[in-house]
């Protein structure tokens, strides 16, 4: 079977390892199920294309066990459905017929939505599984595993993902290496293909001509597989995206810091990160309610994230966060919110850019982020960019210098998100009293009451020093007022004010 002896011969191991995988997937759904109760879905895509050869040659193999013959594959039983669409382009419905005559498909054509359609389909026919060429990071894929019922409210049936955790990567390297006809748009620099109407060539494949006519390179020359879907990409929102509506009315809001790591419980490693965190937060008039420091423990980390995260309107989390066994925060976060980890192709093509000699396997843990819940956060003095999920900030600083690069990108990064920064102008106005405790509670007591837009701190460096007294807001002449009001409550120059 030529898509079976193509792949034998290639030297790409992980090709191999992909292949093989996808391969016992199919094998064991033609062994739960009879061909009656199997389909395959077809859409004329790359991905569809791709597990159209890989049903092929399953198919071929099985068929090869059950009867220990090494014939070629002359017939192709499986049931294939296509839904379609008046807004598919007509290269997609002209590839797909032809693919269907070439390689005698059993074509069923649906000319209903998706939902209705499957619906009188299943109906009519003894179908139980359906092949579906979903990949991790299509919006489909989320919560799927390679065997996976359908969702309530949809007829059931057993969705079968036989190449689930593909990369563009791996999808090219089985189309090249196996010489198999593909769309044609994609080598007119389509590199993700949907309706006519939100769809166009990826300008990153574009060639500088001087004809009047843009010409693109084909998809399978887009070197960065995170940059597949470059002309649908959408928006980064801002940090304060997944702040709730009560916490958009305070004045000031709230942040929890967490820091991961054995090595600082056992006091072997100074944390600095948290001083300079906290330090960063205050300036830009966060107020951080909570900081803790956790062993490299998942449950430990999903219950305080899980605590955390739903009483702070941003939790900053470090340390735990590699390729290593105590690595665990990532993990941590996906169980605190209740999902998996799961191969996130975007992230992956970074880590290649960065560890491409040690990043040869099949497998890449550290590419595994919370599924459905993670926005990564691109800036371009970041190698990979900072990860995101719901109102969690995981932070891969190991150092202050690190963390400082990290914090100025992350507040520039919210900027350019549109709506509300992270980064709000506040004033700071420090005072600093010889004063007792004693002498100073009242009064301050009473300026919180007479101003409550302003922020009152006070503490001391020694026990036997002077007491500092800081003042903070947006308004300056509301700072101003609440420092002359309580030097008014004193005599004269009782208070002296730090630069």
């Amino acid at each position: 079977m030529e898509i079976d002896k193509a792949i034998g011969e290639s030297d790409d191991k992980r090709l191999k390892t992909k292949y093989n995988n996808a391969i016992f997937v199919i094998r064991r759904a033609l062994a739960l199920y009879s061909i009656e109760e199997v389909a395959f879905s077809f859409n004329g895509g790359k991905d569809s294309t791709v597990l159209l050869h890989l049903l092929r040659a399953g198919y071929f193999l099985h068929k090869k066990e059950l009867s220990c013959s090494n014939g070629g594959l002359s017939n192709f039983p499986v049931r294939t459905i296509y839904f379609e669409s008046p807004s598919a382009f007509t290269e997609i419905n002209a590839f797909t017929y032809d693919a269907a005559q070439t390689y005698k498909l059993h074509l069923d054509i649906i000319r209903q939505d998706f939902k209705s359609g499957l619906e009188a389909l299943l109906k009519a026919n003894p179908i139980r599984a359906i092949f579906l060429g979903v990949r991790i990071g299509d919006p489909t894929a989320v919560g799927q595993e390679q065997f996976s019922p359908s969702s309530p409210g949809w007829p059931p049936f057993m969705r079968v993902n036989p190449i689930l955790d593909w990369s563009y990567r791996d999808v090219w390297a089985f189309l090249l290496t196996c010489k198999v006809k593909y769309c044609s748009l994609y080598d007119k620099g389509y590199t993700s293909i949907g309706s006519i109407h939100d769809t166009v060539p990826n300008a990153l494949l574009s060639v500088n001509d001087t004809s009047t006519k843009e010409k693109f390179k084909p998809a399978y020359l887009l070197s960065d597989g995170r940059l597949e879907r470059a002309g649908r990409v959408k928006k980064i929102a801002s940090l304060k995206s997944d702040v709730d509506t009560e916490s958009q009315g305070r004045e000031v809001l709230l942040a929890s810091v967490i820091a991961v790591g054995d090595e600082i419980l056992s006091g072997t490693v100074e944390d600095q990160l948290g001083l300079s965190l906290c330090k960063k937060l205050a300036s830009v008039g966060w107020s951080v309610q909570q900081t803790a420091v956790l062993r490299n423990d998942i449950d430990s980390v999903s219950e305080e994230v899980d605590r955390q995260s739903s009483t702070s309107d941003m939790v900053f989390i470090y340390g735990g966060v590699g390729p290593l066994h105590s690595d665990v925060t990532l993990a941590g976060v996906a169980k605190a919110f209740g999902v998996r980890l799961a191969p996130d192709e975007e992230f992956e093509e970074y880590l290649r850019h960065l560890i491409s000699e040690q990043c040869t396997g099949d497998r890449n843990e550290m590419a595994q982020l919370p599924e459905g819940i993670t926005e990564l956060l691109h800036h371009e003095k970041l190698s990979v960019p900072l990860i995101k999920c719901r109102n969690v900030i995981v932070l891969a600083a190991t150092n202050t210098e690190e963390l400082e690069k990290e914090w100025e990108c992350l507040t520039e990064l919210t900027k350019l998100g549109g709506g509300s920064s992270l980064v709000e102008l506040y004033l700071l106005r420090r005072l600093m009293t010889s004063l007792t405790d004693v002498e100073v509670a009242e009064p301050l007591s009473k300026l919180g009451l007479e101003f409550p837009d302003i922020y009152l701190g006070c503490y001391r460096k020694s026990r036997q020093g002077p007491i500092i007294i800081c003042l903070k807001g947006k308004d300056n002449a509301r700072i101003d007022s609440a420092v002359h009001a309580l030097c008014k409550k004193f005599k004269k120059d009782v208070f002296v004010e730090i630069k």
